[in-house]
Parts: C-alpha cells; structure tokens; sequence
C-alpha cells in the first residue's frame, strides 16, 4: 500500500514576499495581499464599497491635512509575516515624512503597528473575513483602533483594547455599533470627528 509525506504550505516572511515582487513574479495585476505568510487572494470591489471607500479617504484627507497621513489600499507592514492592504489606514507623520514631499512619504518602508492610529475595512462581501480573520490579525498586532464599514448591515463596527485571552486568542475588549448618521470621533484626535452620512453610500 502506498503512503504519501505530508505536503507542507510554504509559508512566506515580509522580506521573501518583497523579493518575490522585486523578482516580478508579483505585480500590481496579481491583487494578493500576505496574511500570516499565505497569499491570499483580494476580492473585487463592487460599485457600493468602492463609493463609501473614496468617500471615506476624501472625508478623512480633508480633516487630516497636514496632521497625519491618509491611505487608502495601500500596504501595511505587519511582522513577520502579514502585509495586508486595508481600506484606508491613518498613520502618524513620522521623521521622514515631516522632511519629505507628499509624494515621497513612507518611501522608506509601509506603515508598521507603531505608526498606525486607525486601520478600516469596508465590508460586503468580505464581511466574515474581516472579522474574523483580519480582525485577530490586526489585535495581535496592537493596532489599538479597527473599524469596519459593515455594508451588509450598514453600520460601523468600532473595535478598540486588544487583547488575548487565556487561549493564545486575539481580539478586542470593546465593540461599539454606529449608524450611519452619527458623528464619530477620529483616534489620536479627541477635536475630530468623522460624519458617517458623508461616508456610507
């Protein structure tokens, strides 16, 4: 009787996904994102997540000029492992961007866990992952505020506290639930606020 070895998934750090893109076996066609060493696939944006994702990086570029950095669909490094491309994620502006152009800001590496205040997701069909396999990811990261524009149920899912519990589980302590017509306040800015009936579509 045959017997087959076990077949092991390779498994990818930040630095090899980065030389397979300098490599070009990557490219921007491709639409992979590296979660927990996999190349997971990334969906296609339907019309509605697409308007309340530019509304909401036009909403927060304009609240934020000159205080943090806005981006919407760009990487974030995650070690050693993850280098997800949320939404939209608000950054500080760190050393080299203070000296540099807009255009040349984070040219030194992607935003890592110590520069982010807010990383968002809007959700429709990917509403299951980004709860529960974005969600853990970005807790055991100590991103300390994640949002999700819950388009299924339209509201805004405000998770804050990272935590893990006795299990080796990562989530956060707190959840609170927005319609879309509140006001919401912005993270890291007690004299900001979002309004959510500017963002949802």
């Amino acid at each position: 009787m045959a017997t087959f070895a076990a077949v092991t998934p390779k498994r990818f750090t930040v630095a090899d996904y980065h030389r397979l893109i300098e490599l070009g076996f990557l490219t921007e066609n491709d639409r992979v994102e590296l979660i927990r060493g996999e190349l997971m696939q990334m969906v296609a944006k339907g019309t509605p997540h697409t308007v309340c994702n530019t509304s909401l990086v036009y909403e927060l570029t304009i609240l934020l000029q000159g205080r943090a950095i806005v981006r919407g669909q760009e990487p974030i490094t995650l070690p050693p492992n993850s280098e997800p491309e949320p939404d939209l994620v608000i950054a500080y502006s760190r050393g080299d961007c203070l000296r540099q152009s807009f255009a040349k800001r984070y040219l030194s590496g992607h935003p890592s866990p110590a520069d982010i205040l807010l990383v968002a997701e809007v959700a429709d069909a990917t509403l299951k992952y980004d709860q529960e396999v974005k969600l853990p990811l970005y807790a055991e990261s100590g991103i300390s505020d994640y949002w999700i524009f819950n388009l299924v149920a339209s509201c805004l899912e405000v998770y804050t506290q990272p935590y893990q519990d006795l299990q080796g589980n990562f989530g956060y302590a707190s959840k609170q639930i927005f319609l879309p017509h509140a006001v919401v306040n912005l993270p890291g800015f007690p004299d900001l606020s979002v309004d959510l009936s500017k963002v949802f579509p």
